[in-house]
């Protein structure tokens, strides 16, 4: 294990942004945890813990430890129709995935193609199509920074709600997710509730999609409204869809009657941000080095050169506007350092 100073982070964040970390280290197993915090110097320093580099922009150099998490590892159990999935905390979230699809292990294949890594997806509770992280989740361990102990945290325990969990509130900044357990099914039951995915099958002439099928189609509907961080920096979606009292999305429908919305619990709507940010006329708009992706008003890309501020006092130019006129605050879901 070695500690890098002034280490630069364009490559590990899927902005593209340029930023450098004070230290950087690379952590391939859970005893390289211990021994990098058995150092004081280290264990009181500011630090980043960094997977994929999917859900964070970066507007300044960071005065402090990031520790990127490299930890790898698949395996499955089965109990009945139970299947029991183990992977750690740097595995690519869509290897996940097509490990899953590849076996039929069910439950998870509506996550199809997510940017990032696997720790970081109980964090935020990743979710697209109908699914959640928290559907599936059964546990997770996690270093403890002050004590050097590992933790084991049920599904309960994370406190999830929408894009939310313990690790972002209460207890942020006080473990390191290593590896995370999902309770997937043999018994395969598809979620189709989402509308773009009824009518992709539909074009493809398939009445009942298998779980590979349907993972094709949930890749397909991201690449066609999703751009490639590979080729253009973005974090996929960068706004959270608000969620509004009935009483207030009644009252927004009556003057926006097509208003695009989701059941979100009694008493509560949830809004889409991406409708909302077309409706101000954002959607494939280009300020700068940087905008909106043209399929897609909710994704902020990066054309080439944008720095972190940049992108971030763009996305606050969107936020004000939509206010403005809907009067809703939209509130990133993208990490900003």
């Amino acid at each position: 294990m070695q500690v890098f100073e002034n280490f630069s982070l364009k490559t590990l964040n899927t902005f593209g942004v340029e930023a450098s970390a004070d230290y950087f280290v690379d952590i391939e197993k859970e005893e390289q945890l211990q021994e990098l915090f058995s150092n004081d110097s280290y264990q009181n320093l500011p630090r980043l813990v960094l997977g994929g580099g999917s859900n964070m922009l970066f507007t300044q150099n960071f005065k402090g430890l990031v520790v990127h998490l490299n930890i790898h590892g698949l395996s499955a159990e089965i109990h009945g129709n139970d299947v029991f999935v183990r992977a750690g905390a740097g595995v690519i979230w869509n290897d996940l995935v097509n490990y899953c699809v590849d076996n039929e292990f069910a439950g998870i294949e509506n996550l199809s193609l997510i940017p990032g890594s696997v720790g970081a997806s109980p964090v935020q509770n990743i979710g697209a199509y109908g699914v959640e992280l928290q559907d599936v989740f059964h546990s997770c361990r996690a270093f403890e920074i002050s004590t050097g102990k590992i933790k084991v945290f049920t599904k309960e325990d994370c406190a999830f709600s929408y894009r939310e969990s313990v690790f972002k509130s209460s207890l942020k900044g006080l473990f390191i997710i290593t590896e995370v357990t999902f309770k997937l099914s043999k018994i395969f039951q598809p979620n189709v509730s989402y509308g773009a995915i009824m009518d992709e099958l539909t074009k493809r002439g398939i009445n009942q999609a298998n779980i590979s099928q349907l993972s094709q189609v949930i890749s397909h509907i991201r690449v066609s409204k999703l751009p490639d961080p590979t080729t253009i920096g973005n974090a996929g979606s960068f706004f959270k869809n608000p969620i509004v009292p009935e009483s207030t999305f009644n009252t927004l429908k009556i003057k926006f009657a097509d208003m695009v919305h989701f059941p979100a619990g009694e008493g509560y709507v949830k809004i889409s941000a991406g409708w909302l940010i077309e409706q101000c006329g954002w959607k494939g708009k280009v300020v700068g080095n940087t905008g909106t992706w043209k399929n897609q008003a909710l994704v902020l890309v990066n054309h080439g050169n944008a720095s972190g501020d940049e992108i971030f006092r763009f996305s606050s130019a969107i936020i004000e506007s939509v206010n403005s006129k809907f009067g809703i605050l939209l509130e990133r879901e993208v990490n900003i350092i």
